[in-house]
């Protein structure tokens, strides 16, 4: 077991119709401990306010329009506080919702660049009603029970590796090397192999604090270690004066990433949700005919599907919340709500929102129940009146728990077979290609396809669920579908 805050609380001797609705005590958890995690999964993923924004707000759409960075971090917190409430209080589950990285690039650099930000928001809808579709008909749980418990296990581990990289690369520990460096080496330590940033020092004080904490079974260790390196963030700034990652549009390497911490100058104010119904849902097929309009959406779906499954048995061996098959109990209704996450998304304009990664630093924290969602989800509802606040916590202060929580994943790693390399080379190449390729979706399509062909060529073909065959094809298509879009244009 992952959990890392000591012993659970005993049950009550009287049981509320709190602890029975989200089955607290059965799953040997507290509500203090569902309010801790509540709170570490907030702070391990509220930079999304930020980010979204910044890559939204990047892109242009084919009309010449760009979106406002103010309004997209307004529904950014919005939807993902709705969501997240919404999953928690239905599917029972401490897993919080944002807005898809990866998935919100691929709106903002390629699709948004062919049609309106209304169309595009509009063939979100349209995959993310096709998700509800395919979890209402059971299709999506079929899919997840139809994979073999080691390319599960796989997916856990990879998911760790990358919410570790994800950790390291955000606190600038780990960085691209630039092209003008004349090497081949794609990546360093710091910059110029060295800690050389106040930021990234911060990062690695919290990560050893965290680290301690975790080790030494203190209760609440992630929330102490987050909010201990927040302040101290705050006192390094105030002394070293590092300022952001960019300065008058030229970049600063040894800047903050993205909020920088201090003292705010005010308390908040009135969100602006005016994208909030932003959608044309038929804009596009017109615009840019059926066929490119349905590569895009089953690009999307493709993404989305396999992502939310990725996280989804992560999240659920991470919280010892699967049964006896590897599979999570009430997944079709778990499934049916996340699909509404990518309509919402839509309808909203903040870009399809699914189960997010971070949710794990709060389940490293004891996080068991929808409970933690319920929390979690407020705090993103007050974010969006209260940013300034919010934005006195920097990413660098986070990150060390999403580094903790990947060192805690890797333990999944003992349930494959690693004897067998008919088994090991999927589960290698599924949980390599996560970090490496930073997608999840990606690293689930490789170790599909070579799961079954390593399945076939060892005369065990049989073995291989039929569904499985038709998600290897499927992304075989995903894998080309540069080179198709290409061909049809």
């Amino acid at each position: 077991m992952s959990q890392s805050t000591g012993a659970p609380s005993q049950p009550p001797a009287q049981i509320g119709a709190l602890d029975r609705y989200f089955k607290i005590s059965e799953r040997g958890s507290s509500v203090s401990r569902e309010v801790r995690g509540g709170l570490v999964s907030f702070f391990a993923m509220a930079y999304i306010i930020i980010l979204n924004p910044l890559i939204l707000g990047s892109g242009t759409d084919v009309e010449g329009n760009q979106l406002s960075i103010v309004e997209i971090a307004a529904v950014t917190a919005f939807t993902a506080g709705v969501m997240t409430i919404a999953f928690g209080a239905i599917a029972r589950y401490p897993f919080a919702f944002a807005t898809g990285l990866g998935i919100n690039s691929l709106v903002a650099v390629t699709i948004a660049q062919q049609v309106t930000w209304a169309e595009a928001m509009g063939l979100v809808v349209i995959e993310g009603i096709i998700i509800v579709i395919l979890a209402i008909t059971g299709f999506r749980t079929a899919v997840f029970n139809a994979v073999p418990p080691e390319l599960k296990a796989a997916i856990a581990v990879g998911i760790g590796l990358f919410i570790a990289m994800v950790g390291v690369v955000d606190s600038g520990f780990v960085r691209r090397i630039p092209d003008a460096a004349g090497t081949t080496v794609p990546v360093g330590l710091g910059i110029g192999g060295s800690i050389a940033s106040w930021p990234t020092f911060v990062f690695v004080v919290g990560l050893l604090l965290c680290g301690v904490l975790v080790a030494r079974r203190i209760r609440g260790g992630l929330f102490i270690g987050i909010v201990v390196t927040a302040i101290f963030s705050v006192i390094v700034e105030a002394i070293a004066g590092a300022g952001p990652s960019f300065v008058d549009g030229e970049p600063n390497p040894t800047g903050w990433s993205l909020a920088v911490p201090g003292i705010p100058d005010s308390l908040g104010g009135i969100p602006n949700l005016s994208l909030i119904g932003q959608v044309d849902l038929i804009g596009a097929f017109t615009r840019i005919g059926p066929l490119a309009a349905g590569l895009f959406v089953f690009t999307l779906l493709l993404a989305n599907f396999f992502d939310a499954m990725g996280t989804f048995t992560g999240l659920g061996k991470e919280a010892e919340l699967m049964d006896s098959k590897g599979n999570l109990p009430n997944m079709k209704a778990a499934l049916v709500v996340e699909g509404f996450g990518a309509v919402a998304g839509g309808l909203t304009s903040s870009s399809s929102n699914t189960v997010f990664l971070e949710s794990a630093s709060g389940i490293a924290e004891g996080a068991r129940t929808g409970l933690a969602n319920i929390v979690t989800g407020t705090l993103f509802l007050l974010a969006m009146f209260f940013t300034p606040l919010y934005e006195v916590v920097p990413v660098e202060a986070a990150a060390p728990a999403l580094v903790i929580v990947g060192a805690l994943m890797i333990s999944q790693i003992k349930q494959i077979d690693l004897t067998n390399f008919a088994v090991a080379l999927p589960a290698f190449l599924t949980i390599v290609a996560m970090p490496y390729t930073y997608s999840i979706a990606n690293g689930i399509g490789i170790g599909f396809i070579a799961w079954v062909v390593m399945a076939t060529a060892t005369g065990k073909a049989r073995t291989v669920h039929p569904i499985l065959w038709i998600v290897a094809a499927a992304f075989m298509v995903f894998f080309g579908i540069g080179p198709i879009t290409d061909a049809l244009a």
